[in-house]
């Protein structure tokens, strides 16, 4: 779960990174528009302005403001509307023709005169013409239909939004990988780390627990000392089942563990775990009950092992938090599509001790069995419950075997 939000994270960045760069190139198109719109450029100048400045005196015209015209750059002529011929011009550049015919204007009015980009504008007695230098602005004419113009801000966002949407899910595919191989790296030291502890744990609980069993099995030792050394074996063995229950977990966790499934009964995998609980020698002064239908149960595709080792934990945790004598009740049950298997005895801490506060998950202060337990049922597509209402209780929810009634 933490490595998913530090996936989002991640990915929650490059999405405000990406937004920022968008923000940041329309803000910067729109500057460059307003920049381009305005009169700081010969192409944006003024020709009502320039056309307000030709003035006809005495019969003559005349121009009162040439400064502007040399600011921007640009030269200026009037042509006759009825006769096509130059009768004013400022600047003009003399490879400019002195006279136009109607084709001629309708040419330059939309392209360029002699390679100079030209604006006009239509006055009472003829047609305004202001170049610009050559080489200095681009034109380019074309047409579109309307309902293409109109669909055009539908194209543009969809396609910003298909782009982002990309962006975005290759830094997430991108971030993923890295954090997961970051992952794997710390999963397989964890690892190597835990079997190396465990590992050196075994040595020496092996033959701590093979002489406490030699000394509670020596007749020639009083009962006490052989009542002490049976302690010892059953305490190392608690150790044992904790080292192994360690090294499982941490499998599980790291989805290392792979599950080996077969066709079990429920009522041959509860009675086996009763057996191994009693003959393990840890259950004396515990009795257990064990519930089962008349009818048989479905079977279900699991893992033997897993499955035996969940009861296990369970029926263990019963015996280590309580006192004998106790009783311990078992059973198994159909419940809709899914096979519960349930265990109860006593309560999580024992009847002398105040009651141990479990979490939903059977999470507590201590100990990972109660978390394998529910490791092994999510590792099965189930889940487990745990309870503790008088007595505490829990019950593994596994699907069915599918075919099977």
């Amino acid at each position: 779960m933490k490595q998913l939000r530090n996936v989002w994270k991640a990915a929650a960045l490059v999405a405000l990174s990406a937004l920022l760069i968008v923000a940041l190139s329309l803000t910067g198109i729109f500057l460059f528009i307003v920049y381009s719109s305005g009169e700081t450029n010969s192409w944006n100048a003024s020709l009502q302005r320039i056309s307000d400045a030709l003035i006809v005196k005495d019969g003559t015209y005349v121009f009162t403001d040439p400064a502007y015209l040399q600011e921007k750059q640009l030269w200026a002529m009037l042509i006759d509307g009825e006769t096509g011929a130059v009768i004013w011009e400022q600047d003009k550049p003399d490879s400019v023709p002195g006279s136009y015919t109607i084709s001629d204007v309708a040419s330059f009015t939309r392209w360029y005169l002699d390679d100079y980009p030209v604006q006009v504008l239509i006055r009472e007695d003829g047609l305004l013409v202001a170049g610009s230098p050559r080489n200095s602005t681009w034109k380019y004419s074309f047409a579109m239909d309307m309902a293409t113009v109109q669909q055009a801000p539908y194209w543009f966002c969809g396609l910003f939004l298909l782009s982002l949407g990309t962006v975005l899910a290759v830094a997430a595919l991108l971030l993923h990988r890295w954090f997961r191989r970051d992952q794997q790296v710390r999963d397989a030291a964890r690892s190597d780390w835990i079997n190396g502890i465990s590992h050196d744990i075994r040595t020496p609980l092996s033959i701590v627990m093979g002489y406490a069993g030699q000394l509670e099995e020596d007749r020639t030792l009083p009962p006490e000392r052989r009542k002490q050394a049976g302690i010892i074996r059953r305490q190392s063995q608690v150790i044992r089942n904790l080292v192994n229950d360690l090294n499982l977990t941490m499998r599980l966790d790291c989805q290392m563990q792979a599950l080996r499934k077969e066709t079990l009964q429920p009522e041959a995998l509860m009675r086996q775990a009763v057996a191994d609980l009693l003959n393990s020698g840890m259950a004396e002064g515990f009795s257990v009950e064990m519930e089962l239908p008349e009818t048989p149960l479905p079977a279900v595709e699991a893992d033997g092992f897993l499955l035996r080792r969940a009861l296990n934990n369970l029926l263990g945790n019963c015996v280590q938090h309580n006192e004998p004598p106790c009783l311990i009740h078992v059973g198994a049950r159909r419940e809709g599509h899914a096979l519960v298997l349930w265990v109860e005895g006593g309560n999580a801490a024992g009847d002398s001790a105040p009651q141990r506060q479990l979490e939903a998950d059977g999470g507590a202060a201590h100990g990972t069995g109660l978390k394998l337990v529910r490791q092994i049922a999510a590792a099965h597509g189930g889940q487990a419950k745990f309870y503790q209402t008088g007595v505490f209780g829990c019950a593994l929810f596994l699907p069915q075997k599918s075919g099977r009634v």
